[in-house]
């Protein structure tokens, strides 16, 4: 099998336009996209060579999907990030490595120096944490998420319960980049130095996360109660301050979880 003739980066691209097409409610999906274009091209490799998905695998051709991507995927993923984002969204960054997502010769670039869609994240996977995960197998939807989901679910029987816990779980131990991002964008406009202030001004979200599921979270009254204070403080905050990259993640642990057999 040619892994690189998949063509993650325009899956990426036509689903971000078919969802840009299909309402008018602005959220895009970009960091599930990113990350279910790849673990359904994982999890259908790993059902055609071992005629079923165990965690393991899953996970090992998540690493090789992305490890195999190619410039052109990386050409068709920033056409897909510019069809959907700014800069102001998503910063500038100055260095060597990869272009700049919206500098025009950028297509240019990456094809003459043969630079993949894996060298692309990974030059930004110290200030994202969606980029992060397509150049380590997925590790925090595989051990944090997937993990949390399933043990609470199976102590609840309560799915809800378990898609709000493992969302808690991943905030307490990961600091949100989008919300660090957004936060950091108002004082600084190279993302990289952006997220690192991000993250130090918006370290609480995660203690309170932490904080949260210490009480016992949904099963809990005092966890509960919590819970709803948290909400109402990060919506009366404002959308800079909407864990979407942990929400991107929660989703990826769910859909890992239903490819390796959960049912509920």
């Amino acid at each position: 099998m040619d892994i690189s003739r998949i063509g993650v980066g325009g899956l990426v691209r036509k689903a971000i336009s078919d969802i840009s097409e299909s309402h008018k409610g602005g959220n895009t999906h970009l960091g599930i996209c990113l990350m279910f274009v790849p673990l359904a091209a994982s999890a259908s490799k790993t059902y055609v060579e071992n005629g079923e998905i165990s965690l393991g695998d899953l996970r090992d051709n998540v690493s090789e999907v992305m490890w195999f991507s190619t410039p052109q995927d990386a050409v068709a993923v920033y056409k897909a990030i510019a069809l959907v984002s700014s800069p102001y969204e998503l910063g500038r960054f100055e260095r060597g490595e990869a272009p700049d997502l919206y500098d025009k010769q950028a297509e240019r670039k990456i094809l003459e120096a043969g630079i993949s869609l894996f060298d692309v994240m990974k030059v930004a996977s110290p200030y994202d944490t969606v980029a992060r995960e397509l150049t380590n197998g997925m590790e925090i939807s595989f051990k944090i998420g997937y993990k949390e989901l399933v043990e609470t679910f199976n102590r609840t029987g309560d799915i809800n319960v378990a898609t709000v816990h493992t969302f808690l779980r991943i905030l307490s131990k990961v600091p949100d980049t989008f919300i660090a991002r957004k936060v950091g964008l108002r004082k600084e406009s190279d993302v990289k130095k952006a997220v690192e202030i991000g993250r130090r001004e918006t370290m609480w979200v995660s203690e309170m996360a932490e904080h949260i599921l210490n009480l016992g979270g949904l099963t809990t009254e005092r966890g509960n109660a919590s819970l709803w204070e948290f909400d109402r403080k990060l919506q009366g905050l404002g959308e800079d301050y909407s864990p979407g990259t942990t929400a991107d993640l929660t989703a990826t642990a769910l859909m890992i979880a239903l490819l390796c057999g959960l049912k509920f």
